[in-house]
């Protein structure tokens, strides 16, 4: 997209509903999709107030209309659950701002769409895990954010990016990227190649149980990485979820491992020492019992016995993807070196081979907390 000029944010900003008068306003967060902004605002009586405005990626995201009725949807059912369980709706759930004629986007004249949320006060979300209660923490925010929304109708929200974790469908496409070969890459990936086509039935996996009807189809958030949880600055506890985009009808068992697949591997997602990447069995053991303790009983005992499947789905899915975007010339995940997307893959399989080592021991963890022994 086209980089935000300043004109078009003092358009944006003139559309919403807010108090007050401006002060200050900058970039803000370390997202790569959206163009986040904090706004001041100083408000007569009260203070200083402070607001989150974004211009969502309208190439990424090719329904804003649909996203928004998503998170609005969402959200409002969050707001109406956490005053009934006596929290505090302004910092436990993302609150959307209305524009100036009580809508909930705005629409530029350059025709891009617009957002604001009140900004979450006191938390922090961060990038890495700097002390494993973080992870824990994150594992049960994530985990009640499943509880939560048990009940909503997953089949109402629409999907906003189609086919995201349908793993299956990913491994087709690859299958054909391979035999295309645009750049002429695959001779030099063919050990890669070959432990993609070795693992189609992890790619079949989840999408055959669906069509049988052996597991549900819930609201799940898809991003489950430790960044998008604000975790209370005085309590240290996970607070809330953010960064709903993503929020669309998918499997419990994926949210649950694509957490593992980000915090519970012993090194960097691009990290090209091979010998440094193995998936923390201690870390695994504290995720899993967050995110179960947080569901709450929600989950059917096929998802719990399922979760381990969940880890090595969403780091195959990753893996290939990568594979995939190399093959086809990084178009999609941003490089900073040759091979960039090629080192990516690689530590994504060998965390795969890792957790096929480690199979056992991950059931007996996961075995351990469903059976409440939490």
């Amino acid at each position: 997209m086209i980089q935000v000029t300043q004109k078009q944010k003092e358009e944006a900003i003139a559309h919403f509903q807010y108090e007050g008068v401006l002060t200050s306003e900058g970039p803000y967060g370390s997202g790569h999709i959206n163009d986040t902004f904090l706004l001041t605002f100083d408000v007569e009586g009260k203070g200083k107030r402070n607001v989150i405005l974004q211009r969502m990626n309208n190439e990424v995201f090719s329904d804003p209309v649909g996203l928004m009725e998503n998170i609005v949807g969402v959200t409002s059912y969050l707001r109406k659950k956490i005053i009934d369980d006596g929290g505090d709706p302004d910092r436990e759930t993302l609150n959307v701002i209305p524009t100036v004629d009580g809508k909930d986007y705005y629409v530029d004249e350059a025709g891009d769409y617009w957002r604001s949320y009140k900004f979450i006060t006191d938390a922090t979300s961060y990038d890495k895990v700097e002390k494993p209660e973080h992870f824990y923490q994150s594992a049960v925010a994530f985990g009640h954010f499943q509880c939560m929304l048990a009940d909503y109708p997953a089949e109402t929200l629409h999907e906003t990016i189609a086919g995201f974790h349908d793993t299956k469908a990913r491994f087709a496409t690859f299958k054909k990227v391979v035999e295309g070969d645009v750049m002429g890459r695959a001779a030099s990936v063919e050990k890669e190649i070959r432990f993609v086509l070795e693992h189609e039935d992890v790619a079949n996996y989840f999408g055959d149980l669906l069509e049988k009807g052996e597991i549900p189809l819930r609201v799940t958030h898809n991003d489950t990485k430790l960044n998008n949880i604000m975790i209370d600055n005085e309590t240290g506890k996970g607070i809330c979820v953010i960064d709903l985009d993503t929020v669309m009808p998918g499997l419990a068992m994926n949210d649950f491992g694509d957490s593992i697949r980000f915090g519970a591997s012993t090194a960097a997602e691009d990290e090209m020492d091979l010998s440094k990447v193995s998936c923390s069995m201690e870390l695994f053991d504290l995720y899993a019992k967050g995110f179960i303790e947080g569901c709450d009983g929600k989950l059917t005992k096929r998802e719990i016995e399922l979760m381990p499947m969940g880890a090595k789905t969403m780091t195959f899915e990753c893996g290939m993807r990568f594979l995939t975007d190399y093959l086809q010339g990084d178009t999609y995940f941003k490089v900073h070196r040759e091979g960039h997307n090629l080192d990516r893959c690689r530590t994504q399989f060998k965390l795969v081979e890792d957790m096929e080592k480690k199979w056992y021991t991950m059931q007996e963890i996961v075995n351990k907390y469903s059976n409440n022994e939490v």
